[in-house]
């Protein structure tokens, strides 16, 4: 994909992420005010508000674009986004988004099972990319602001790239060697 493509496609999304989350704070604003949320739903832990979303969002999303872009650019030598960036992007919106409905409904146990069934996907896909966080953060914005799913997701990328980068390799190897073992 040539850079200057590229380059034009994060300024379009990091507007319209921009003017999603400045709408949606709005909106907050307008109609009981702009919530914050505490870490862990703990009032003795901080609390952010989600104003802090409307400059890390943005910011996220033109830094995750950009590595996306160095990635892509490394890997492919096509033109235009790979159908795998658009589907680990919108697999992890919606993701997200799911997550954030169970929440919302009261249902503490399918969120604690997407997680866990998310670290067993991380083992197998890698879903530690730069537009999974960005996915993920953005499907949850709308319940949770911009700051808490940007730590959970960095959380997650941090776990689900030792599970594909290290733990992965590792159990392929032994599982090559006892192959072999198995077929002398």
């Amino acid at each position: 994909m040539h850079q200057s493509s590229f380059f034009k496609k994060r300024i379009y999304c990091t507007i319209l992420v921009t003017v999603f989350i400045w709408a949606l704070l709005l909106w907050d604003y307008f109609h009981g005010g702009v919530p914050s949320h505490h870490l862990l739903q703990n009032k003795d832990l901080p609390s952010f508000s989600n104003w802090w979303g409307g400059i890390l969002l943005p910011l996220l999303t033109w830094f995750l674009l950009y590595r996306a872009q160095v990635r892509i650019e490394k890997e492919s030598t096509s033109s235009g986004v790979p159908n795998s960036f658009v589907a680990y992007f919108v697999g992890a919106l919606l993701f997200g988004m799911v997550l954030s409905v169970f929440f919302t409904l009261g249902n503490q146990e399918v969120p604690f099972y997407m997680l866990i069934g998310l670290l067993v996907l991380g083992f197998f896909l890698p879903v530690y990319r730069a537009e999974c966080l960005l996915g993920f953060a953005i499907g949850m914005t709308f319940t949770f602001g911009g700051v808490l799913p940007i730590l959970i997701g960095s959380i997650l990328v941090l776990l689900c790239s030792a599970l594909y980068l290290v733990l992965r390799p590792m159990a392929l190897f032994v599982y090559s060697k006892i192959a072999n073992l198995l077929h002398k």
